[in-house]
C-alpha cells in the first residue's frame, strides 16, 4: 500500500493562501443546511431507537428502495434486492476487488485512472493494466487487444474498471454508442465491467447519459451520494447480479458489520422529504459557473503549448503541459507560486503523465479559480524560461497524451 498522491498534498493545499486546484472536495455550502438539521433533530426524536442501531449488512431495505429511484435517472431498472449498501463507494470498490482478484490477477482501466481505485488494486496485489483512451473514452479496439495479448501470455485478466462519466481524472464521457461498443467487446470475450459513476447526475448542459448498467444487466454498478448530496455520510452502493451480491453482504459483513445505519435513516429522509432533484440541478449550476471560471483562467493565462479538456460535467480538467515540462518537477515551484494540483502520474500505474496535470474546480470561488489559474499560467511559463535558459533537455518518452472533447490551445 501506499499514500494516496491526492491526500499527500492535503497539508500544503489546505493553506488558506494556496489557491487547492487539486482535491476533489464537493461545495456543499448550497445545500438547505438549516432545514436538514431540524430534519435530521426530528430524525433521533422520533427514530433514533432503530437509527443509532446495528443495522443489515446488506443495508436497510427503505435506503436500497431509494437508491433504486435515483438510479432511475440513469435509465437504470433494478430491484433493491441487488443493491449492496456501502460505506461510500471506494468501500464498494474495495469489497468487489477482494470477491474477484487474487494476486497477480489484471484488473483493466482507462489510462489515465482513478488513483483511488489503483490504491485498492494494488492493495489486492493486482496487475494494472491500462487501456487507451480518445476524446470519446475508452477505445474499444484497444480493450479487444489488451484482452487478447493478456490471455495469450497466460495472464488472468478478472474485470474492467471505468468511469464512462466525466472521468476521473479527464473529464471525459464516453458517448452512448462508445458504451454499447464497449459492452460488445466485454461480452465477445466474456468480460466483467464494473462502472463507477459518481458523477452521472451532475452534467452541465442536457440530460444524464443512460448507465452502462442499463444496457448490460451484468454490469457490476458503484453508486455514491458523496457527490450529489454530502460526502459526509459516507453512503455508497453497489448494484449486482444476484450471485455477487450474496458475496458482497458475506464480505461487507466481515468487513464493518453493517453500513452506517444512521447515514441511511438521514439520506433517505432527506430524498423522501426533500426536493433532491431541485438540489442537483442547483449543483449543476454552481459547478457550471466554476467549470467556466476554470476554462476561461487556462484560456486567459496558460502560455503556448498547453492544453486541456473541456468536461461537461464532474469535478476535474485534465491538463497537458507544453513539450519538455514534467509535472512532478512543476509542483514546487507551483506551490511557491501559492497554487496546487495533482500530477499527473499520480493517475497511472505504469510512470507515464509526466506531462499531465489533473485541476479540480469543484471547490473554490470562480474568482479563486481563476486567480488560481493565473498563478499556475505564472509557474509554467517561469519553468519554461528556466528550460530555455539553461537549454534543458526533453522528455516525453513517459507522457501518454489524453485529449479532449474540443481540447483548447493557446
Amino acid at each position: 500500500m501506499t499514500v494516496s498522491a491526492v491526500r499527500a498534498l492535503f497539508s500544503v493545499a489546505n493553506r488558506p493562501e494556496v489557491v487547492s486546484l487539486a482535491g476533489g472536495m464537493p461545495n456543499i455550502a448550497d445545500l438547505p443546511l438549516a432545514e436538514l438539521g431540524e430534519s435530521f433533530n426530528q430524525l433521533v426524536r422520533g427514530n433514533g431507537i432503530q437509527a443509532m442501531q446495528y443495522g443489515s449488512g446488506q443495508g436497510e431495505l427503505f435506503m436500497r428502495e431509494k437508491i433504486c429511484e435515483v438510479m432511475a435517472e440513469e435509465a437504470i431498472a433494478a430491484n433493491p434486492d441487488d443493491v449492496v449498501i456501502t460505506c461510500g463507494s471506494q468501500q464498494a470498490l474495495d469489497l468487489v476487488t477482494r470477491i474477484f482478484v487474487d494476486p497477480g490477477d489484471v484488473v483493466l482501466c482507462e489510462a489515465p485512472s482513478y488513483v483511488g481505485a489503483m490504491g485498492t488494486f494494488n492493495s489486492y496485489q493486482a496487475r494494472i493494466h491500462h487501456v487507451a483512451m480518445d476524446e470519446h473514452g475508452l477505445v474499444p479496439q484497444a480493450l479487444a487487444q489488451a484482452i487478447v495479448a493478456l490471455r495469450a501470455a497466460g495472464q488472468k485478466v478478472k474485470f474492467l474498471y471505468t468511469i464512462p462519466n466525466f472521468n476521473n481524472p479527464t473529464g471525459i464521457t464516453q458517448p452512448l454508442e462508445r458504451r454499447r461498443e464497449l459492452l460488445a467487446v466485454a461480452r465477445e470475450y466474456g468480460l466483467l465491467v464494473v462502472e463507477d459513476n459518481p458523477y452521472g447526475l451532475l452534467t452541465i448542459e442536457g440530460d444524464p447519459l443512460a448507465a452502462m448498467r442499463s444496457m448490460d444487466d451484468e454490469v457490476i454498478y458503484l453508486g455514491s451520494f458523496s457527490k450529489t448530496f454530502a460526502p459526509g455520510f459516507r453512503v455508497g452502493w453497489v448494484l449486482a447480479p444476484h450471485a455477487v451480491r450474496e458475496r458482497l453482504v458475506i464480505a461487507q459483513e466481515a468487513a464493518v458489520l453493517s453500513p452506517p445505519v444512521f447515514s441511511q435513516f438521514a439520506i433517505a429522509n432527506y430524498l423522501e422529504n426533500f426536493d433532491w432533484r431541485g438540489q442537483i440541478d442547483t449543483f449543476r449550476s454552481m459547478y457550471a459557473a466554476r467549470r467556466d471560471a476554470m476554462l476561461d483562467g487556462l484560456a486567459s493565462f496558460m502560455p503556448p503549448g498547453t492544453t486541456w479538456t473541456t468536461p461537461n460535467g464532474g469535478f476535474f480538467v485534465w491538463v497537458t503541459l507544453p513539450e519538455g515540462l514534467d509535472s512532478q518537477a512543476l509542483l514546487p515551484r507551483a506551490v511557491t507560486e501559492r497554487v496546487a494540483f495533482v500530477p499527473g502520474t499520480a493517475f497511472y500505474a505504469d510512470g507515464f503523465g509526466s506531462r499531465n496535470m489533473r485541476l479540480s474546480y469543484c471547490f473554490p470561488t470562480p474568482e479563486r479559480i481563476v486567480e488560481g489559474c493565473r498563478r499556475l499560467g505564472k509557474a509554467i511559463t517561469d519553468e519554461l524560461d528556466m528550460h530555455a535558459t539553461f537549454g534543458l533537455g526533453t522528455d516525453v518518452a513517459r507522457h501518454r497524451p489524453v485529449s479532449g472533447p474540443a481540447p483548447n490551445v493557446t
